[in-house]
């Protein structure tokens, strides 16, 4: 049975409305008041197990570790760009002015350190926690090219509605940001790679893409024919980096060789955007064959999006919502995509809604894990179920 997507979307807006767009975060475990007291908190490995502990526990432990519900910047990013999304499928001057006053709410964070200015007048946006990966430390509010990414997406899409400088003037602030703080890895005549914060220098492929869709939205707009070059070389490094069958990897690192659904979704989102917008970037035979290694592995036949090629489990909302956006952005490029993102969201809806309209973070073999998750989980289906529902009506 074929859900009602817009009656769906809006009681799930109106619940993160109720919430004021605040909540918990798969990667927030290192907020907890408890881990914070303790000399732990000084160190990479008590921090990472704390971390992994909290986001891999099928219960939510953060109201007994006192961890707070908080704003997440690229949250409110995701829910201004769904809120787009439904102004240009209904020209309903609502959701316009819904878009609006989130982004109002982007660029007046008050949470502590959340939006950074770098080095003088240069934006840009980090996480409300701190967090530890395998390959870095990143201490709450670090300027990170992804939450910077979507506020840049969100905020180019606003000033194409409303036509108001200020938009554009922020947006062309983060250009800064990429340009002059993000560090470049193996930059060539050809080719470059940016880090995910000023502080590393990790090659995360999705991410380095991010960096050159933010330059390349500004430039086409401005005529800066240096930031159009520069997103040209993001592009150039990921195409040089697919695997013979399509697949990219996560990262470049020893321990990040793994395919999954949703960054796979991230970088051909990112390549057919960035064909679009430079002149000389030719890349749909990569883009092609990537879309297939894509759609034929990382999808089961009822539309249940497996995490990884070679693994379904655990189904993670993120995989879901991610592919939707995805496949509905893709749909002109092969006639599989508009079906299967119906066919995921049914799924999602069936398997992993809860009567109150919001969504759960994981379905594991062992059972549900319904902790909602506000960034990762709500914002997302928010902006997967919004483009479906503008694709639908184009």
């Amino acid at each position: 049975m074929e859900c009602d997507f817009t009656q769906i979307y809006n009681e799930l807006f109106s619940w993160c409305e109720k919430e004021n767009f605040a909540g918990y975060d798969p990667f927030d475990g290192l907020n907890s008041r408890i881990f914070q007291a303790t000399p732990l908190k000084y160190f990479t490995l008590p921090r990472l197990a704390w971390l992994q502990m909290v986001k891999r526990s099928g219960k939510n432990l953060r109201p007994f570790l006192k961890v707070e519900k908080g704003v997440n910047a690229k949250g409110i990013a995701l829910f201004a760009l769904a809120e787009i999304s439904r102004f240009r499928a209904t020209k309903n001057e609502q959701h316009a002015q819904n878009a609006k006053t989130l982004i109002e709410i982007l660029l007046t964070l008050k949470i502590e350190n959340q939006r950074s200015k770098v080095k003088g007048q240069r934006s840009a946006w980090g996480y409300n926690f701190d967090w530890q990966s395998r390959a870095f430390y990143a201490p709450k509010g670090t300027p990170t090219i992804i939450p910077t990414a979507f506020a840049a997406q969100a905020l180019i899409e606003v000033y194409e509605i409303f036509k108001d400088e200020k938009y554009l003037e922020t947006a062309t602030d983060i250009c800064e940001f990429i340009t002059t703080d993000l560090n470049r890895i193996g930059e060539t005549r050809e080719e470059v790679c940016f880090s995910y914060t000023p502080l590393d220098r990790s090659i995360i492929f999705n991410a380095s893409l991010l960096a050159g869709e933010c330059l390349a939205n500004v430039g086409a707009i401005t005529k800066e024919i240096l930031q159009l070059n520069l997103a040209q070389k993001t592009a150039n490094f990921v195409i040089k980096r697919q695997r013979e069958d399509g697949a990219w990897i996560y990262g470049a690192d020893s321990f990040q060789g793994w395919v999954d659904n949703f960054h796979t979704a991230f970088i051909l989102l990112s390549l057919t955007r960035l064909q679009k917008l430079i002149p000389n970037l030719e890349c749909q035979q990569t883009i092609q064959k990537g879309l297939n290694y894509w759609l034929e592995n990382l999808f089961l036949a009822d539309g249940t999006p497996k995490y990884f090629d070679k693994e379904t489990f655990p189904v993670d909302i993120h995989s879901a919502a991610a592919a939707v956006v995805g496949l509905c952005e893709l749909k002109d490029l092969d006639k599989r995509c508009l079906p299967l993102a119906e066919k995921v969201a049914n799924w999602t809806i069936q398997n992993m809604r809860d009567a109150d309209g919001f969504f759960y973070y994981q379905k594991r073999q062992n059972g549900l894990v319904k902790t909602p998750f506000i960034r990762w989980g709500e914002a997302w289906m928010s902006y997967a179920l919004a483009k479906l529902l503008e694709s639908k009506s184009n």
